[in-house]
């Protein structure tokens, strides 16, 4: 018997009491930081203790409960004889919170201080005007702040109904009597004046606390300080002697939400439409999430944080705002923990990538470096990356372009089959049939870039024939990234792969039509033969040179990997297509046209019977392919879409194993060689479809029959850099001549085509990489 009622009534408190936050004469409570058992969840504990001294306000302490159970606050979970315990959200008081945002600029302040003043006339508001009752002790140690910026009234001791007369009991603390109202110490004037008359002064009394600190006596009152000239009115209005012309917390925030008013800012805009999103029209929404990315930058940290991210979260599951909500989520992202980022981040993007809309999957395809550290590799294998791979073969140039480069950052990531497999499968298909050649260039690129992540047998059955496919390519840019693939990846070839496989097709380049071509493959040439010529010297080197041929997660080492490894993906992804091309272009290709008339409609013939990717006539480049402009103004449609179209199905059904142009005979490759030493390589398609390294073509009028357009380039390095030697020049071609010239490649082309497609047929499986030859 004597146990039970002796027994600690904390026993089976479901807190852990932590530090004491705040335990001074500026209230009866002391803060307490305190973690939740069950989940471990931050709390704050308001604990009240009697005094043996007999100086006790245990009254005040029991009506402050009595008003937050009524105001249906937390409740109270434990009682004492000697004890209060009140658990709330976790809180630190606003003294110390206005302290730790020191570091912010003056506008990040003057936000964060008017958002909560924000908070507190509205939560008067509703005490005097719903619940009929009056706070009585609004000051600063009455008002504390939680994770969100967000300021919470506490200090309800001297709460009261206002239909009673009589005015609450005297302050217990001596340093509350200066917030007192001049009518309530001056009995002689003693008047009832408004409900609101006594909240009103306190309201003043914590604005002025806000931008100059504790008031230290009434009379400093008078005395602006720091505050804003645009609440100095209202301020003026609160703190009237006459208590009947004191503005009300309600008309305070009227009046200062109006035009030009201290509550009308981009800051509190953003807030106000976030709580009541739900009731906001899509086409609000996305001008909303539109605006709000511009905005962010100048937000206080913790309310984008800890407020408005919980918010775009909760939009995002319950409201249908789509891609427009990535720019703010990822960027307030940035200022995450990873601990955070996993927890608040990670699930809306593993679900985003699962959307059928297209502006959605190239926003998300954009930002993967951003994220792509984050999320577990097995959520990437088995939640995100079949979504993604299912970008390879969309119609939309963008989307497949996006989808490459986004291989860069999941590679590290991928488990065997996704990575062997699949992206390789993928690749050898675009390398072969994509038709634009940005893409076939940035597939070269990128498998370049992650061929140190492949199983070492994926790298020697792959590695070579991909890169040499890619030289054999009618876009210049394109074999230019086969050379520097291959010269990247060298490790990884063994010497006689290098002599046997690799510098004969090196050769075959040194008399390409191109210049840039032709001294890539010079240096490249060049860099081989010195390693020969080492192991030559030196035949223990062999070993040595062969230490990564069959080493897993081998980092790209070799010199001239070095100088490639800088030739960044975006450099050659930087112009997208759009759907109507400008007026520059259109008269830039119009004396183009008449010339390549006859060869593109060749081409036409004997590309009638291959399935093809629909695109869109007249397409023209965008400076900034990238950019978030572009993004939102381009018409995406639904992934879903695609079904629909005839093309589609056929896409979908090229593997990129068993295609008749993935491998070509060697005397095919020598034949098509030569004939492309005599005119200009296929120069009609790349204008009529690749404008994608026109920075060659549009610099100087016509000297050269060996451009693809009619006008002379100044040559380039790795795609890019303008060089001041001139282009190589040839003897200038008559029109009939250069028509003849197209003529006799079209002609070229669709014999080697035909060619390849009879042998095609005659294959009775499918030629996998790596496979021999039989002629």
């Amino acid at each position: 018997m004597w146990s039970f009622w002796s027994r600690d009534p904390t026993k089976d408190f479901g807190y852990e009491m932590q530090d004491i936050v705040s335990g001074d004469d500026k209230s009866i409570w002391i803060l307490q930081n305190a973690k939740k058992k069950s989940s471990g969840e931050l709390v704050s504990i308001f604990r009240y203790e009697l005094k043996p001294s007999g100086d006790n306000h245990i009254d005040r302490a029991k009506n402050a409960v009595k008003r937050l159970k009524t105001l249906r606050h937390p409740s109270i979970l434990t009682y004492s004889d000697k004890y209060v315990y009140v658990v709330t959200e976790h809180v630190v008081p606003l003294e110390q919170y206005l302290q730790s945002i020191s570091d912010y600029t003056q506008q990040q302040r003057q936000l964060a201080i008017s958002w909560g003043l924000l908070q507190v006339a509205k939560g008067l508001g509703f005490l005097i005007n719903d619940c009929n009752l009056s706070h009585n002790n609004i000051s600063m140690p009455s008002i504390y702040v939680n994770s969100g910026g967000v300021w919470r009234i506490a200090g309800l001791e001297y709460v009261c109904s206002n239909a009673d007369d009589s005015y609450p009991v005297s302050k217990a603390l001596s340093f509350q009597h200066k917030y007192t109202p001049p009518e309530r110490v001056d009995q002689t004037r003693r008047q009832s004046g408004a409900k609101w008359s006594t909240d009103s002064w306190g309201l003043g009394c914590l604005i002025w606390e806000a931008f100059n600190g504790l008031l230290p006596e009434t009379n400093k009152l008078k005395s602006m300080g720091r505050i804003p000239k645009s609440l100095s009115t209202p301020y003026t209005e609160l703190i009237s002697n006459n208590a009947n012309s004191r503005l009300s917390p309600a008309d305070f925030v009227t009046k200062c939400r109006a035009q030009n008013g201290f509550f009308k800012n981009n800051f509190i805009d953003s807030m106000l439409f976030l709580e009541e999103i739900q009731i906001k029209d899509t086409i609000e929404k996305n001008r909303f999430f539109t605006n709000l990315d511009n905005h962010l930058d100048s937000f206080p940290k913790d309310i984008c944080k800890n407020k408005i991210l919980p918010q775009l979260v909760t939009a995002f599951e319950f409201s249908a705002v789509g891609s427009a909500i990535l720019g703010p989520l990822f960027k307030i992202g940035k200022s995450l923990e990873e601990e955070e980022y996993q927890k608040k981040i990670v699930p809306c993007v593993v679900k985003l990538f699962a959307c059928k809309d297209r502006a959605t999957r190239a926003k998300l395809l954009q930002q993967m470096e951003t994220f792509i550290n984050y999320i577990q590799p097995n959520v990437v294998n088995d939640s995100v990356f079949p979504h993604v791979c299912q970008g390879f073969l969309d119609s939309n140039p963008v989307i497949r372009e996006q989808t490459v480069k986004c291989m860069l950052h999941m590679a590290s990531k991928l488990n065997y089959h996704n990575l062997n497999e699949e992206i390789v499968k993928n690749f050898s298909r675009l390398q072969a049939r994509d038709e634009e050649g940005g893409i076939r260039t940035n597939t070269t690129v990128c498998l370049g870039k992650i061929a140190s992540h492949l199983h070492p047998q994926t790298r020697q059955t792959v590695l070579i024939p991909s890169f040499l496919r890619s030289m054999r390519d009618p876009f210049p840019p394109a074999r230019i990234a086969g050379i520097l693939a291959l010269s990247a990846t060298q490790n990884f070839y063994s010497l006689r792969e290098c002599s046997t496989r690799v510098m004969p097709a090196l050769c075959h380049l040194t008399m390409d039509p191109e210049k840039q071509v032709r001294e890539q493959a010079f240096k490249a040439l060049k860099g081989f033969v010195s390693k020969l010529e080492k192991v030559s010297e030196d035949p223990s080197l062999a070993e040595q040179m062969e230490a990564d041929l069959n080493a897993a997660g081998s980092n790209v080492s070799s010199t001239l990997a070095a100088s490639w490894a800088g030739w960044a993906v975006t450099s050659l992804a930087s112009k997208f297509y759009r759907s109507k091309p400008s007026t520059t272009d259109q008269k830039a290709n119009t004396s183009q046209t008449t010339a390549n008339s006859t060869a593109k409609s060749d081409d036409n013939k004997s590309d009638a019977d291959r399935p093809q990717t629909p695109h869109t006539p007249g397409i023209q480049k965008s400076e900034s392919g990238d950019s978030q402009q572009d993004f939102d103004e381009e018409v995406w449609g639904s992934i879903d879409a695609d079904s629909s179209q005839p093309n589609a199905t056929t896409r979908k059904s090229l593997d990129g194993w068993d295609e008749e142009e993935v491998w070509e005979d060697d005397q095919e490759f020598n034949d098509e060689t030569k004939e492309t030493t005599k005119v200009t390589t296929n120069s009609a398609k790349v204008n009529s479809g690749d404008d994608f390294f026109d920075k060659f073509t549009n610099d100087s009028t016509p000297k050269s029959a060996t451009n693809w357009s009619k006008t002379t380039a100044k040559p380039k390095d790795e795609f890019g850099e303008t060089n001041d030697k001139p282009v190589i020049n040839t003897t200038a071609a008559t029109e009939t001549e250069q028509q003849t010239q197209h003529k006799a490649t079209a002609e070229q082309r669709r014999r080697n085509r035909n060619l390849a497609e009879r042998k095609g047929a005659a294959k009775k499986g499918p030629m996998k990489l790596g496979a021999q030859r039989i002629t």
